[in-house]
């Protein structure tokens, strides 16, 4: 396979771009073209920007070369045309990314963008994406805020938003631990901790609504010390903890709060604490309840497409796919659906960005996480199942492993068309489809 490098991208934020798949000056115009973005330096790479770029590529590489599982094993690349990467650093707040994603677009001339999980991030491009016409997918970026109170005619997100991961957390918290009485929030203070909290909170009391809320902490992204916080949930001594934080936020606190014994004093429950379990191993705290913001990793289905991903994800890395890399693939396997799909209206022409917009909408497609269907959002936002488990150490295997996993089906843990996330939590979760 060969490997194409260019150098000088210094707006970009990075200093290379990478063509993956044998592409030539002669057939430039038969390649697509697709901006990769996320944490790549700063506190968030090590523990998820990296995996989710290295995921992307190792799919984007396996794409290119024909080598993915059904569904995708009948065409290479996009519709025949193989894929070159341009990876762009999601550090350096909302402004930046602006000016890089406009790079992107109007230097580079991408075909299209994929990644972001800064939600503060992904709510500065989503109106840019529309203003120059250029889609993008969105990986991560839990608030449902993206949708809900905006439509956009260019931007997607191919994986659930957080009310997912938060609903599935509370119907596990209330059967795993139904005397609990009283609750407490630690989530970072921007729009993904506070809707994760307002969101478990409120599916919690629906679900016992004789839980009594005793604190709510909201320390800044990036604090990095939380001794004062682990004080305040040690004096508070609530039967359940949640937490939503994320990256090396997450690590510092699970390594600051278990030598003083918080873990064993309540049950601190996760959001999606999943993707650093195998970087912190051992040191984990047994016992915590945790999602991973979808099916993903050690939670993935039994299906040939997350087995090879997974195994493939090992085999390349050293270290197991957590939910970073199997929710960035998500993005490149969506947008390949609804490039496919609409190449078929153009008689195998590459389309243009409207052409895949009207594609994209309302697609169903397959992933390593499991069925995606872009269903709400009037087509634009996917939702997906969740899976929530707890932590254990497998001292023969020497890694982490999820126990007492529960599977929770997508229309049981979000919401359905035409409401919001409160509304539908507040009414009592209407219409949800949950087993049991």
């Amino acid at each position: 396979m060969k490997i194409l490098v260019r150098t000088g991208l210094r707006t970009l934020g990075l200093t290379a771009a990478v063509g993956l798949g044998a592409v030539s000056a002669a057939n430039a115009q038969d390649t697509f073209k697709l901006g990769m973005v996320n944490f790549l330096s700063g506190p968030a790479a090590d523990a998820f920007g990296v995996p989710s770029m290295n995921g992307g590529e190792l799919m984007v590489e396996a794409l290119n070369a024909g080598e993915v599982p059904a569904p995708y094993d009948g065409m290479s690349g996009f519709g025949g045309m193989p894929i070159e990467i341009v990876k762009v650093d999601e550090t350096g707040g909302a402004q930046v990314q602006i000016q890089r994603f406009r790079d992107l677009v109007q230097r580079e001339e991408v075909d299209a963008v994929v990644g972001y999980d800064g939600s503060g991030d992904c709510l500065a491009i989503a109106p840019i994406a529309d203003e120059l016409k250029k889609i993008v997918v969105f990986s991560g970026c839990g608030t449902p805020r993206i949708f809900e109170e905006n439509d956009y005619d260019y931007v997607f997100r191919a994986g659930s938003h957080s009310t997912m991961d938060n609903v599935a957390l509370a119907h596990y918290v209330n059967r795993q631990l139904p005397d609990a009485e009283t609750v407490a929030g630690f989530n970072q203070n921007y729009s993904w901790g506070q809707d994760s909290w307002r969101d478990f909170r409120l599916a919690l009391q629906e679900l016992n609504p004789d839980i009594e809320i005793v604190g709510e902490l909201f320390p800044e992204p990036g604090a990095g010390q939380y001794g004062t916080q682990v004080n305040v949930l040690m004096r508070l001594n609530p039967d359940v903890v949640h937490s939503s934080l994320w990256g090396g936020d997450l690590e510092a606190f699970l390594l600051q709060a278990g030598p003083r014994q918080l873990f064993s004093r309540t049950n601190v429950v996760f959001a999606m604490a999943e993707h650093v379990l195998p970087r912190l191993g051992d040191k984990v705290p047994e016992g915590l309840m945790t999602g991973g913001r979808g099916a993903v990793g050690a939670l993935r289905p039994d299906t040939p497409l997350a087995n090879w991903f997974y195994e493939a994800y090992e085999e390349k890395y050293g270290i197991p796919a957590v939910q970073g890399p199997f929710r960035f693939v998500q993005t490149i396997l969506g947008l390949k659906t609804a490039v496919e799909a609409a190449m078929e209206e153009t008689g195998g022409d590459k389309p243009s960005s409207e052409e895949i917009a009207a594609a994209f909408r309302f697609a169903t497609f397959e992933t390593p996480s499991g069925t995606v269907e872009m269903a709400i959002g009037d087509g634009h936002q996917a939702i997906q199942g969740n899976a929530i488990g707890i932590s254990k150490w497998n001292a023969e295997k020497g890694r982490v492993e999820l126990i007492d996993v529960e599977h929770f089906d997508a229309k049981c843990i979000n919401p359905p068309p035409g409401m919001t996330s409160e509304e539908w939590i507040m009414s009592g979760f209407e219409g949800a489809e949950c087993d049991g």
